[in-house]
Parts: C-alpha cells; structure tokens; sequence
C-alpha cells in the first residue's frame, strides 16, 4: 500500500525530480552552511545538491549528522568559489570546506568510465567526472543515491531509493559482489545501515559479504577506523556488532572490533557492553558523545592487563601506565588510524584516573581546570559504578559535590581534608618526640 502511494506522488521522469515537501523535506531542516555552499555554487552557474545519507536521514525522520554536498563542478572549479576549500584525496578528489568545528564535503559527480583496479578489483583511483545521473549508479546503495536541490526543494530519484527507504529494504546499486570488491568499506557499511534504519538485507547482499569479507584485511586503517566509529555512534551499536557476527566479518580486521568482540572474562565483557549502551542511550538522546571517552574505556581492561604484565617492585605505579600506554599504542592497539591528536585526549583520560585521588589542597581545583576533566570524570564514575579496581565511591562523590559547589564550599571541602590529613601528621610527629625523649632516658 505505501509502495503504490509513494509511486502515484512520484513523476515518471526522475529528471524532472519530486516536490520535497511532499515527504516532509525542506530547506530549514538544513544547517545554514550547508544551504549557503549549495546555494553559491548554484550562483557560479553549476549544479549543486544536498546528497547521500543526509538525503536519507532526512527521508527517514531522523536528524543528520552530517552534510555532503555533490556538484557537476570539478574540485579546481569548487575551490575557485570556495578558496577556503582543500582538495584532499588521492583515489577520489574531494574538497573540503570549513564552517567552523564543521567540515563539509563537496564531491564531484563521477561518471561511467571504467576505474583502474586491483587484482581484488578494488577500485584505485576514480577521476573522471559525469552526470548527476551517471553519479547516481556509481553509488553503493538506492537509499544514498538521492540528491536534494534546497533552493528549488526537489528531490532527483533516479533509482527508486525513496521507495526503497520507505519499505525499509537496503537494496545495491549493480551486482554486490562487484560493488563490494570496488569498495570493501561498503561490507561494513551495509551492517550499519541495517542495524541504524531496521532495513532489511535481501540473501544476495548477505552471502556477498560472508564471501568478500576478507577483503576488509586489505583496506587502509583510517577508513577502517572511520566506518567502525560512525557504528559506534550510529545509535544501535550493539545491532551493528550482531550484524558483523551475523556476516561474518573477521574480528582482526581492526583492533577496535576485535577488542568489542574478544573478552577475556565476564567482567571485561559487562563493562563494554555497558560503555555500548550508554553510548547508544546518549546519541538516542541527542547528546554529545566524546569518541576519546569511548575507545578510553574500550581499551581500558587491555591497559590494566598489560600494566600487570610490565609490573615489577621497583616501578613506580605512574611509570607502569606510562610503559603500558606506549605498548598499546606501538603494538598493533590505538595506532591503527586513529589520528594522533585523538590518541592524546584517550592517553590523558587514563593518566587522569590516579589523580582523582588526590582531594586537598590546590590539585583539585588544578585538575578541575583541565580539558578532558570532564571526560575522565565521566569514566571514573563509569568505573566505580562497574565496581573496578582502584576505584571508591566516595571519591566520585567527592568530585561529583566539588564541581557543583561555590568558591566558599569548595575551600571549605580541601580544608577540612587538609585539616584531617595534617592532624594526623601531628598526631605522628608527636608520638615520634614522645618516643625518642624515652629512649634518652
């Protein structure tokens, strides 16, 4: 029934597109830097559509995350409207553009001209340039091969993707076994898109991947890394997790899928299930999700195995972790793809754990000033509320009071501690004196 209904509103010439607002897109729901590029390029006399999975959020009632902008220009051209715009890329040119924390991607429409390829037949390099038709069918699937015009609010289907969307089926643009060797990152992005929007995968998508999986060995490790985190926080991480087992994707393909399939007992399994599902709870609830945080605690029960592993008597506890972090970094861990800059919000919330201890004085208000402070007081009380080791509630609690309290509380609070911890001293000192004017005697 919603077939036939969606098929009445659609024209028969996709070239003419379909009325946007008809399925309840309009330019509004569009962030303004996104509406500004299409409209600029438009203005320089090219084409310009809001494209892929935008398109398909926005079709499917769901908020974007990001948005891609495709365009008959090519990258030389773009950057001569946009000089603030880096082309980037060396299989497929693209030009990002800036918008303060935001960065946009403008793509060129590519065309049918037969790509070089691999032995695999992953595709190489890809820059010959086409249609917005011809760039439709070089896309992965019916639901991301959807082009939005905002200022004339059209959508262009050429390949049925609104139906498609609507009766909740991923369907592959082509043969799947040649798309998937063309791209494997494709393998994985099929389970999120199912796991993400409830779609359903036909047996052909499925028994592609169980056949072409291990060709996921071979992609580089920062596409690798940014697939795997857009499942982390797509929202149904766990359903993505189930759909790689169910495909059987290979769990060392990357260290942060082996180490969410791979669990050496039942504690470590419980934590990162829980550290899963808040993650999904938060991006439910359209909270901000610090990807440090998250492979922080990912990888924290590796950390302490391996800090066990280093551990001897003379080391001092600060000089372990530092020993286990370059480890885990060089090994085969946190390395793969996983930008430098990142590496170090994750290596400082794990430093941060042991000073949480430390609650007189002038090191609270020190720590408190620290910019991951947040994030690694996050998972402290992740910890404690997980019952692992070297962890005290009250401790959290202290931290938890500490932030929320005025200048006078929060003197009063490292006072009152220093003030304990100083009389105990006292206490000793005396005792000490007593004890040598006894032995003088």
């Amino acid at each position: 029934m919603i077939k036939k209904i969606i098929q009445k509103l659609l024209p028969k010439s996709h070239k003419k597109g379909v009325n946007a607002f008809d399925f309840g897109v309009h330019q509004k729901l569009l962030p303004k830097y996104a509406l500004k590029t299409v409209k600029a390029l438009q203005d320089a006399g090219f084409e310009a559509y809001i494209v892929g999975g935008a398109v398909r959020d926005l079709l499917s009632g769901l908020t974007p995350k990001d948005f891609d902008v495709a365009t008959n220009a090519a990258p030389d051209e773009v950057r001569r409207v946009f000089r603030r715009g880096r082309i980037v890329g060396k299989r497929f040119p693209i030009v990002i553009l800036p918008f303060g924390s935001e960065l946009l991607e403008i793509t060129t429409f590519r065309g049918n001209v037969t790509a070089p390829q691999n032995e695999q037949g992953r595709i190489m390099r890809d820059t010959a340039f086409g249609t917005r038709s011809e760039d439709a069918r070089r896309r992965d699937f019916t639901c991301n091969a959807l082009y939005y015009d905002p200022v004339a609010e059209k959508i262009y289907d050429d390949l049925n993707g609104i139906a498609d969307i609507h009766a909740r089926r991923l369907v592959m643009i082509g043969k799947p076994d040649e798309r998937f060797r063309e791209d494997p990152v494709r393998m994985l992005r099929a389970a999120r898109l199912s796991a993400k929007l409830g779609f359903g995968m036909d047996n052909e998508i499925v028994e592609s991947i169980r056949t072409n999986s291990f060709l996921l060995k071979n992609e580089p490790p920062a596409r690798l890394f940014d697939e795997i985190t857009k499942e982390l926080l797509c929202g149904n991480s766990s359903g993505c997790l189930n759909n790689m087992k169910m495909l059987g994707i290979p769990v060392d393909i990357h260290p942060i899928f082996a180490i969410m399939m791979t669990h050496e007992d039942d504690t470590t399994r419980h934590f990162v299930e829980t550290v899963l599902a808040k993650t999904d709870e938060r991006v439910k609830h359209k909270k901000p999700v610090s990807i440090a945080f998250l492979l922080a605690a990912l990888f924290w029960h590796k950390l302490r195995q391996i800090e066990q592993d280093l551990h001897t008597l003379d080391d001092k506890p600060t000089q372990t972790l530092h020993a286990a972090i370059r480890q885990i970094r060089e090994d085969g861990g946190l390395h793969w793809g996983v930008p430098n800059r990142l590496f170090a919000m994750i290596r400082e919330i794990w430093q941060l754990q042991v000073q949480f201890a430390f609650i007189r004085g002038k090191r609270p208000y020190r720590l408190l000033k620290h910019p991951n402070f947040r994030a690694a007081y996050d998972f402290y009380v992740l910890r404690c509320a997980n019952n692992d080791a070297d962890t005290d509630p009250a401790i959290a609690q202290f931290w938890t009071k500490f932030q929320a309290a005025n200048e006078e509380q929060r003197l009063q609070m490292t006072q009152v501690i220093a003030e304990n911890k100083g009389n105990k001293k006292r206490r000793r000192r005396k005792i000490k004196r007593d004890y040598q004017a006894e032995s003088d005697l």
